[in-house]
């Protein structure tokens, strides 16, 4: 069966030569020309996500938190903006690789394939930190055996501290993985953010530490 890549691209010349690379190639391609039918779209059975990042409707990096709160499917970046912090910025959201325009499509195909070798991060769609069961693709905590109802800024910071279990997170990567953009989250609200979730979660809170003058992590163990 075909491997399957969502591409996302609105330059109609260059998604035209994509997907006539693609398909050559042996890959079974859907085309979205905009962010916002990308954050639309179902990603069940996807291989990977191809995504610019000057996009029209949706910005690419919001399409790229979009992705990564819902699924682990691998995304690259394909991008004509190669300035160094744009790069970080995605890699630190969660891209899996970054290519920059222009490019020699043998590149993209090679890099392409391989990404699909590698393990993707479907494996952690289902996290278990300490007494934390957590659902990530069906966005579900179960804490003792029962669910929790979390916000989806809460779920989404648990979510990032599990998928790094013992490591402290920084506070500016988790306001910008985390928070809406378009809401300016700042650094302040994350912490208000943690301290509601930790208060859900009960004795079991203690589980989150907070790091000073870093951020937070979570331990699967506590004293």
């Amino acid at each position: 069966m075909a491997e399957r890549i969502l591409l996302v691209e609105d330059d109609e010349r260059l998604g035209a030569q994509v997907v006539r690379h693609f398909e050559r190639d042996g890959f079974a391609v859907r085309w979205l020309r905009d962010g916002d039918a990308a954050v639309a779209a179902p990603l069940e059975g996807v291989d990977l996500v191809v995504l610019d990042l000057m996009l029209p409707g949706t910005y690419g990096m919001d399409v790229l938190k979009h992705v990564r709160r819902d699924s682990g499917v691998p995304v690259m970046i394909l991008s004509a903006r190669n300035e160094t912090a744009d790069k970080v910025r995605a890699l630190k959201l969660g891209a899996d690789d970054y290519v920059t325009k222009p490019f020699w499509p043998e590149e993209l195909l090679a890099r392409v394939r391989a990404r699909l070798r590698r393990p993707s991060m479907e494996a952690e769609d289902r996290l278990r930190v300490g007494p934390f069961a957590i659902d990530v693709r069906g966005r579900r905590l179960e804490l003792d055996g029962k669910a929790c109802d979390l916000t989806r800024a809460e779920f989404d910071f648990l979510v990032a501290l599990a998928r790094r279990p013992g490591a402290a997170i920084r506070r500016e990567d988790l306001v910008e993985g985390v928070l809406d953009s378009d809401r300016h989250g700042t650094e302040r609200t994350l912490d208000a953010h943690a301290s509601r979730l930790r208060r859900k979660l009960g004795a079991h809170g203690r589980h989150i530490k907070t790091v000073w003058g870093i951020g937070y992590r979570i331990d699967a163990e506590v004293a």
